[in-house]
């Protein structure tokens, strides 16, 4: 088969649409021997596109591991236009206010569509939204007469972000529709998506490598002994509510004085205030939190291997890789009761859910698990169950792909 995946960034870029596609590509290569194709811009972070942050990549076409990639020029020029016709245009509902948005935030790629129709695949997938490049996918797909597939992983609860009707035409144009979660499903029924375009799938990890950490090795770097170790794994922005967690903290102490917490992600413009969080606590207090900024992510199952528990405080997720990461090492997770993160976690048996936003919440929840050690040796055996049936990448992948099959078949 041939296969064009159509996505904002490509390894070495860092990212959960970036990596998923990594994956989907090189299992279809080696796996099924299919010849795979990625268009993508020539950008190290999705954020170059429309401001400062990030850099370029080279532009041209190399092979990674099987894989074709072939990496797009940007048009970076008017970004201050565009940021102003984007916030204008949507302040006060202009027409076409949700394109004023998506031109602001890009990739803008020149002659994306039609390298697109001439590419000569037999079926093109696209993923993510809210990027300009998913409609290129669908207008590409259109002018060659080939099928097309989008992943869209909204965030319902970015309104800036996916409250734009432009996002649903394009689904309602694709020939197929896979979703991370049964909320996201729902979600874009009550929009006026056909649930028969609509599979439900979910990102994979790699089990294997997961299981190899080396708790030891991150207890040891950071003096952290034999203490509870409660993880946050996450970039350090304000959507992913960390400061939940450091609210919670004092509450957690109180009933568990050992408790240490490890928070683990890259650093971004809102890291200072959490900084600032942290640093308004006792000294006591502070020796208790661990920050590790930006850790390459070949010690994630180290992390991982390392915690007696995961929590995850944002709301702000269309679908929760990083469950199924903790789940897939063996741990018990916690996460918010709102969204794609509630219907993920199987309440009571692989994980709890906390009110989101409330730290008191939040801390009733972790001490109750701290305080059973069997609850969250069964919740964490419960959820590497649920990461083996269902989210393995060469389950992911046969998924994908049988997608693809059923839809080529259905529109030839």
């Amino acid at each position: 088969m041939k296969i064009l995946h159509v996505v904002q960034g490509y390894h070495p870029v860092v990212g959960g649409s970036e990596w998923l596609v990594k994956n989907l590509s090189e299992q279809m290569v080696a796996r099924y021997r299919d010849k795979v194709t990625v268009f993508t811009p020539a950008a190290n972070k999705p954020a170059y596109f429309w401001r400062n942050e990030g850099g370029p990549l080279p532009v041209g076409t190399e092979q990674v591991n099987g894989v074709t990639v072939q990496r797009f020029p940007l048009f970076r020029g008017l970004r201050f236009a565009r940021m102003l016709l984007a916030h204008g245009f949507h302040r006060f509902r202009l027409p076409y206010h949700d394109w004023a948005r998506t031109i602001q935030v890009g990739p803008l790629i020149f002659g994306l569509s039609k390298a697109i129709a001439t590419s000569g695949a037999e079926i093109v997938f696209a993923t993510a939204f809210p990027f300009m490049h998913m409609y290129s996918a669908v207008a590409g797909a259109r002018r060659a007469g080939v099928p097309v597939v989008l992943l869209g992983a909204i965030h319902t609860a970015d309104k800036w972000g996916y409250d734009r009707q432009m996002m649903y035409n394009a689904i309602n144009q694709a020939d197929a529709y896979i979703a991370h979660t049964p909320f996201e499903r729902d979600h874009l029924i009550a929009r006026g998506v056909a649930a028969d375009k609509i599979r439900v799938i979910g990102a994979g990890v790699d089990v294997e490598m997961i299981a190899k950490g080396n708790g030891r090795f991150i207890r040891e770097r950071y003096n952290l002994g034999k203490d509870p170790v409660l993880l946050v794994l996450g970039r350090q922005s304000e959507l992913k509510r960390l400061d939940t967690v450091i609210k919670a903290m004092p509450d957690i102490w109180a009933q568990q004085p050992n408790v240490r917490l490890l928070m683990a992600g890259a650093r971004t413009n809102y890291s200072a205030q959490l900084d600032k969080m942290i640093a308004e606590l006792s000294p006591t207090q502070q020796a208790k939190i661990t920050t590790i900024n930006d850790f390459p992510e070949s010690e994630k199952q180290d992390l991982l291997a390392a915690a007696d528990l995961l929590v995850h405080p944002s709301g702000n997720e269309s679908f929760g890789i990083v469950f199924v990461e903790a789940w897939a090492a063996g741990k018990p997770v916690i996460g918010a009761d709102v969204g794609a993160l509630a219907s993920l976690i199987a309440e009571g048996k692989d994980g709890l859910l906390f009110h989101y936003g409330d730290s008191a919440s939040m801390a009733q929840k972790v001490c109750h698990l701290l305080a059973r050690p069997e609850l969250r040796q069964s919740m964490g055996a419960a959820g590497r169950e649920k990461v083996l049936a269902n989210y393995t990448w060469e389950i992911v992948a046969d998924r994908v792909r049988q997608v693809y099959v059923e839809t080529i078949a259905l529109t030839s």
